[in-house]
């Protein structure tokens, strides 16, 4: 999965503004008309040359997301979906729904039926879900963009055709799977994402991806029916039942992306817009935000005990709710209005007790009805676009079509297979409301958000991780709005999640043995967890000066590249 930060508006350190340099390792990059965040450097260089050329962070954001399909294949592609949360000048939000949907000969019953393998839904074509990538981004760019979709693709292209150098997070990324997915039951994807390079040797090394370019370019020449019924979208639909799978061309020519209502809430009188379902990221956060609104969090150490200890019991309340009520708001009754009210935090925010952790055994009493990988883009008008991208798991479904490039999702295995069965990310739900549907989306984490302060453009934020998407984005407002963090600051620092269920506290290594030792007191069940687990990307404008300061996350190959606006003229004589 994969996260991206943009604002629109020369680039900073000097450099050309069709070429821009990046940034030192670990520094924060500044820009007075926009900043790009990536977590592949080559995607915000994308990102950031189309800025260059006079597009707006709406034209920026689809160049930076095809890109970053290509430089991390692993994360997000033309083979996913996404979440696009838009600001417009004026403040007016919008949220584009490309997330994919299962196909139409989908059953509640798919994965229990006799005969189904075991991990269907996580690893080949019964995974695979109708992908909404293409038709999302195409949407995007009618609705707000000002430039032609061969000119956003043109960097991705470009990369894929002239091959990406490859990072230290792509080759754990790869490395990690490369023992997961076998030769003989995925030779494509094995063919241009493994065989070509020394597992212990990728670092450097450039990826090259002939198949894709072309795909991408039949995209721009053609247009996305070449998606839907043209070659590319046949040769995906052959490819998957052939192997047995439910995609159709019926499938890929109904599908359609969704504007949504955003879910908003405040923070300490700051507006927080996040996304609605079929992402329970925007309810959970708010929900989180809305229950440690209640405690003077400023006061209290940021890595230490007492506040780990309030935030991971306001995390445990708000994912216990996402397990009962969330899914797709189409098919089922979503609550968001009351989830995401002030009374029920106040009533959720007794139930924590600051010197032990508490049993959750379930979701909240609501009162009766009276409620992978991410981008963000600004630019320098206060348009701002948070968008987060996916496949799911590392490689999807790890089925590559044959002749087309494109890596497929393995999106179907974020339905529930069974009532209180976990997915891939340990993820349960305990009403049936997130079992798969024709048609159906399944619920996700994706969390792409977006803060005002007294009406202006505030803070970008977002990440890829699953469920821990949440808790990272979390992290990071609380990290600005309370700590009073930079944003490189806030993505380099240590993270913790729980997910109610399992009921345990996962920590990063940099928290320290005295903290976990104190936390183990207060009754929380702890886990060291790798460093990589997530990679938040933000920008914050400062209100004061309108600069835009972006961090990117140092777990990842990823960069911030400041943008200034276009050259002065000189006056005429």
């Amino acid at each position: 999965m994969l996260v991206l930060l943009l604002l629109a508006g020369p680039f900073t350190q000097g450099c050309d503004a069709a070429e821009p340099a990046l940034p030192a390792a670990g520094a924060s990059a500044t820009g007075r008309a926009g900043m790009v965040v990536s977590t592949h450097h080559a995607a915000a260089k994308a990102g950031a040359r189309i800025l260059a050329e006079g597009g707006n962070a709406v034209d920026a954001a689809v160049a930076t997301a095809f890109a970053v399909g290509v430089a991390q294949p692993f994360s997000a592609g033309v083979g996913g979906g996404a979440f696009a949360l838009v600001r417009l000048p004026d403040g007016t939000l919008r949220a584009l729904d490309a997330r994919e949907t299962a196909p139409a000969a989908a059953s509640s019953t798919m994965y229990v039926d006799p005969g189904v393998p075991k991990g269907a839904s996580v690893h080949g074509p019964l995974a695979v879900a109708v992908p909404a990538f293409v038709p999302g981004m195409v949407e995007l760019l009618r609705a707000h963009g000002t430039m032609p979709l061969a000119q956003v693709l043109g960097p991705a292209i470009e990369l894929a055709e002239q091959g990406v150098e490859i990072g230290p997070y792509h080759a754990r990324m790869a490395g990690y799977m490369r023992g997961r997915l076998s030769r003989e039951t995925f030779p494509e994807t094995w063919r241009i994402q493994f065989e070509p390079f020394d597992p212990s040797a990728m670092v450097g090394a450039r990826l090259v991806q002939k198949d894709l370019a072309e795909s991408l370019r039949l995209l721009s020449q053609r247009g996305e029916a070449v998606f839907r019924d043209g070659v590319v979208g046949r040769a995906i639909v052959e490819e998957v039942r052939s192997r047995g799978g439910l995609l159709s061309l019926d499938d890929l020519r109904a599908y359609r992306p969704r504007w949504r209502e955003p879910v908003v809430g405040t923070y300490r009188g700051i507006r927080v817009a996040s996304f609605p379902p079929p992402s329970s990221g925007g309810a959970v956060l708010v929900q989180a935000l809305n229950v440690l609104e209640g405690f003077e969090l400023a006061t209290l150490a940021r890595d230490g005990a007492p506040a780990i200890h309030r935030v991971t019991e306001a995390m445990k309340l708000a994912f216990a709710d996402r397990a009962a009520y969330m899914g797709d708001s189409d098919f089922v009754d979503v609550p968001i209005a009351r989830l995401v009210s002030k009374p029920y935090a106040e009533a959720q925010r007794a139930r924590i007790d600051a010197s032990k952790a508490t049993e959750i055994r379930g979701p909240g009493q609501l009162p009766d009805d009276a409620g992978t990988t991410h981008l963000s883009v600004t630019d320098a008008e206060g348009r701002a676009v948070a968008l987060t991208m996916t496949i799911n798991t590392p490689f999807g479904s790890g089925i590559t079509a044959r002749g087309t490039g494109v890596v497929l999702n393995n999106e179907m295995d974020d339905f529930a297979v069974a009532t209180n069965t976990p997915n891939s990310y340990g993820l349960v739900d305990t009403r049936g409301a997130n079992l798969p549907a024709p048609n159906k989306r399944p619920l996700s984490s994706m969390t792409p958000t977006i803060l005002d302060r007294d009406g202006r453009l505030f803070m970008v934020s977002g990440s890829p991780g699953g469920p821990r998407i949440i808790s990272t984005t979390l992290l990071t407002i609380l990290d600005v709005v309370d700590w009073g963090r930079d944003p490189q600051t806030a993505v380099g620092s240590p993270r913790y999640h729980h997910q109610w269920d399992p009921n345990r506290l996962s920590v990063e290594p940099e928290v320290s043995d005295a903290v976990v030792a104190e936390l183990e007191a207060l009754g929380h069940e702890v886990e060291r967890s790798p460093r990589h687990w997530s990679a938040a990307e933000v920008i914050v404008v400062d209100p004061a000066t309108g600069l835009h300061r972006g961090g990117s996350d140092p777990r990842t190959d990823g960069a911030a590249i400041g943008w200034d606006g276009p050259p002065a003229q000189d006056a005429p004589h």
